[in-house]
């Protein structure tokens, strides 16, 4: 379905793949494709398309979501030759390209965007076997970004850190699947601190890894009085 904030329409389209539709008709994507949650999706209307970090680079979802005149801004990390599954660069793709770090703010066409980091802290619950961060600092990055004067924040795959507290933001996307990112306790408490227009929970039951309670999620989240919702 479809979720509308102020001016925005918003749908989560699976995995990390979120669309944003401005009244003005200024078109967004977030992270798009992997995992098949695009096979059957070709609109090719996006002006702009944010990728986060590698795990979420997919040329192919790329090429599904943005028209030729598409910008495709990328965290500076993201490197094709390390990506076993993709043979092509993000400078190889049609479309006008920026590299951003997790900590920048920019004004593009229409829009406002700013950049967070996101990662995992080391020693913290999100680790692999040998103890190191699935997503290390400097790798990635969330989104921020502003449309028709609602601002959509998606973290990236990252810990609630610190910095997320102090953002303005009217709809948050977190991620809820645990494993490599927040999980959903860690999300609905910083959804609280943050106290955003509505939260709607992305990155989930994708897969085994990404598995939990969505319900459970937004009865967390309502109790402390955030508005939440969940587009399936």
């Amino acid at each position: 379905m479809t979720v509308r904030y102020g001016a925005v329409d918003i749908d989560w389209l699976g995995y990390a793949t979120v669309r944003l539709e401005g009244e003005t008709g200024t078109v967004v994507y977030i992270d798009p494709g992997r995992y098949g949650v695009l096979d059957d999706y070709d609109a090719r209307d996006g002006d702009l398309v944010l990728v986060s970090h590698d795990d979420h680079y997919d040329p192919e979802g790329i090429r599904r979501v943005a028209h030729e005149d598409a910008v495709v801004v990328a965290h500076e990390a993201i490197d094709a030759d390390e990506i076993d599954r993709v043979d092509e660069s993000l400078e190889e793709l049609p479309y006008e390209v920026e590299r951003v770090r997790g900590d920048e703010s920019f004004v593009l066409g229409p829009l406002d965007l700013y950049t967070t980091q996101a990662y995992n802290e080391p020693g913290g619950p999100y680790t692999d076997d040998e103890g190191e961060p699935y997503h290390r600092e400097g790798e990635g990055c969330g989104f921020g970004v502003t449309i028709d004067g609602v601002t959509a924040f998606w973290p990236g795959d990252t810990d609630a850190l610190p910095v997320h507290e102090e953002l303005a933001v009217d709809v948050f996307l977190p991620p809820i699947g645990g494993s490599f990112t927040m999980d959903r306790r860690d999300a609905a408490e910083l959804a609280g601190r943050m106290r955003p227009g509505l939260v709607l929970p992305i990155h989930y039951n994708t897969f085994e890894a990404l598995e939990t309670d969505p319900d459970a999620f937004v009865v967390d989240v309502a109790r402390r009085r955030v508005p939440v919702v969940l587009d399936e």
